[in-house]
């Protein structure tokens, strides 16, 4: 059922689009007088063209003609009527069927332009969060970069494990603004090379909250984030409710799937990374520890696609 509702889910607009299909061809196939039907056709290419583009809109219009001429050899009656004039329809349905694709390759053309202006503005908008991050971690040398870093391993992550295109966008602007609440921890206790106290610890653990927090306060713009950032370090579990360190339970549907790949990602970049504390590990070391998490602190779907990214893609590997 799960797998069920996620193919439904993934491809939404093309079964949409298959539906209003099937259901014009089934009222056109028992509609005597097919004619005067044949103007519902415009929808599945509407339908097409805004959730799909000029190519598949295009191509629906193309089966369309293709399943009228089908129903014009097979019941050329419901075409040709006592009276009418033979040269009049196929006129009349050559005009309809020009219209046609004239309409798909315009309606796919609108929808390519609005895509190609929100591409750009989401470009501008994660530039814009690239920056702010860095502005962010400028202050602390150890930690520059992090977050530009985790975001786009993140980001190559969620591609490996097949998130739609909006999905791994939500993924990477939630790692861009991952330890944002940290601005609100000072900077003795994030540079503290001793071992930290309790309230401190207690401090630091909160910032994934704050992050939250302070990101709800942009409106909708980010509502995605939120519970990524919120949940990005919460751990993983295949049991349904063990106990964790501080007595709390957690469930596996507590934590999205996007603040679980967020988690590999930044957990693997902290520990690559030189520390006022600790000098960084090599990369095979710091897999191997993400390795051993897997299925208690880890989503085992990221570490197998981290897995993946890491075999493929040298610069993670430096």
């Amino acid at each position: 059922m799960e797998k069920i509702k996620e193919y439904t889910f993934k491809h939404f607009e093309k079964i949409i689009v298959v539906s209003i299909l099937l259901g014009i061809v089934l009222i056109t196939y028992f509609t005597p007088y097919k004619m005067g039907f044949l103007n519902f056709f415009y929808l599945p290419i509407i339908a097409a063209g805004y959730f799909l583009g000029k190519r598949m809109a295009v191509l629906t219009a193309v089966s369309c003609i293709l399943i009228v001429a089908f129903f014009l050899l097979l019941f050329p009656s419901s075409f040709f009527t006592a009276g009418t004039n033979k040269t009049y329809i196929i006129v009349s349905l050559a005009a309809w069927s020009s219209f046609l694709i004239l309409t798909s390759a315009a309606i796919g053309y609108l929808y390519e332009e609005k895509e190609k202006k929100i591409k750009e503005l989401r470009s501008a908008y994660m530039g814009i969060l690239e920056i702010l991050s860095k502005y962010l971690e400028s202050a602390d040398r150890y930690t520059q970069g992090h977050s530009v870093r985790v975001a786009h391993l993140s980001e190559d992550i969620a591609r490996t494990m097949g998130l739609s295109p909006v999905e791994v966008e939500n993924v990477r602007a939630a790692a861009l603004l991952h330890d944002i609440g940290k601005i609100e921890i000072s900077l003795d206790v994030l540079h503290k090379a001793a071992a930290l106290t309790d309230e401190e610890k207690e401090l630091m653990d909160s910032h994934s909250e704050k992050g939250a927090r302070i990101i709800s306060l942009v409106g909708g713009v980010l509502k995605e984030a939120v519970p990524i950032v919120s949940a990005h370090h919460k751990y993983f579990f295949e049991t349904e409710k063990p106990p964790s360190e501080n007595g709390t339970e957690h469930t596996r549907k507590e934590v999205p799937l996007g603040a679980a790949i967020i988690a590999v990602a930044d957990a693997y970049d902290a520990m690559v990374t030189d520390r006022p504390y600790r000098a960084g590990m090599q990369p095979w070391q710091a897999f191997e520890e993400v390795e051993k998490g897997t299925g208690k602190q880890f989503h085992p779907g990221a570490v197998k696609a981290f897995k993946k990214v890491l075999s493929t893609q040298h610069k993670y590997r430096k």
